[in-house]
């Protein structure tokens, strides 16, 4: 990747976030400027806080110049939040702030074709209420993908991904469909071949438990199946459908690069409990890369100073690359 800034949306401001950037820049050094979109006040107040003296480089949205900036000091393009303490509970107060922390980011990446981006957690019991059922889609739709893109949780010895993301499991099978797991492989494979330079060995579960059920034109037979088949046809490294109970046992992982499940908590369940927060939420099939570090608001830990910055450094330097 080349050495362009990284634009960074904070996020849900009553969240471990901050904290866990200000441990990422502390820890690490990065070649390419962050830019943190977010309220220097509550920045300033979260440093406070937590026992962090940074120093802040405030520009503007309409800044260009991003080869005169470097990590020395925060680059902050600051969004007023006056509006509510920075160590309440989580509410829908923030809404206004953070869609304005979205709409400035995709401005400012538009306007300079720039194409990594992170974002740290968003309640999706407040922002998404009403607009979308996760980020993932939300910018989607922000950016008129629709459904064309895929949710890919990255770590290096083994990724996961949702064929449906934020759904309720009763709508989970009126969602699979063979062009969804066409586009899902197609994006994956296209990934690993542009940063590894490899064809990723791709395992695929079924829907129904043990891959079979006791009905006629199951999703395994009449959508599943047949799209393996025609993706093998097209020389991809599909397998599959494997039943999920199974698949995440030693001697299968070391055969995939990647899990592609059903429904959200098929894979990702399985992949906390192998790697913890040691993995990567990437959005795939954007105008831009879109990382999101796998962990959420986790307002209950606000202002403890002990929160883990794994996820958000290994986001960090996966861009810097």
């Amino acid at each position: 990747m080349d050495n362009k800034p990284i634009i960074i949306v904070s996020g849900e401001p009553n969240s471990v976030f901050l904290e866990i950037f200000f441990k990422s820049l502390k820890s690490n050094k990065y070649k390419s400027p962050l830019i943190i979109i977010c309220s220097k006040r509550l920045l300033q107040e979260q440093m406070k806080k937590l026992g962090f003296n940074f120093k802040i480089n405030t520009i503007y949205k309409t800044f260009s110049q991003f080869n005169k900036l470097n990590n020395k000091q925060i680059n902050l393009i600051n969004i007023d939040y006056k509006f509510i303490n920075c160590f309440e509970k989580i509410s829908n107060k923030s809404n206004n702030y953070i869609k304005k922390s979205f709409d400035v980011a995709l401005e400012i990446i538009n306007r300079n074709k720039l194409t990594k981006f992170i974002n740290g957690p968003i309640s999706k019991k407040h922002f998404l209420k009403g607009r979308t059922l996760g980020i993932t889609e939300y910018l989607a739709k922000k950016t008129k993908k629709g459904n064309d893109v895929v949710m890919l949780i990255f770590n290096k010895k083994l990724s996961v991904s949702p064929l449906t993301t934020h759904l309720a499991l009763k709508n989970v099978h009126k969602n699979i469909s063979r062009k969804k797991i066409n586009t899902h492989v197609k994006l994956i494979t296209n990934f690993y071949k542009i940063n590894f330079n490899k064809k990723p060995k791709i395992a695929i579960t079924g829907l129904n438990p043990h891959c079979e059920s006791n009905f006629t034109d199951c999703e395994e037979d009449k959508i599943i199946t047949p799209a393996i088949k025609k993706l093998k046809l097209k020389n991809f490294k599909v397998d599959g459908p494997y039943p999920a109970d199974t698949i995440f046992i030693k001697q299968h992982l070391k055969n995939y690069d990647v899990i592609i499940g059903m429904y959200h908590d098929q894979v990702l369940s399985p992949m906390k409990a192998l790697f913890n927060f040691d993995a990567i939420n990437i959005t795939l099939g954007l105008p831009f890369i879109r990382i999101s570090p796998d962990h959420g608001p986790n307002s209950s830990m606000l202002g403890k100073n002990q929160s883990n910055p794994q996820s958000l450094t290994q986001a960090l330097k996966f861009l810097d690359n």
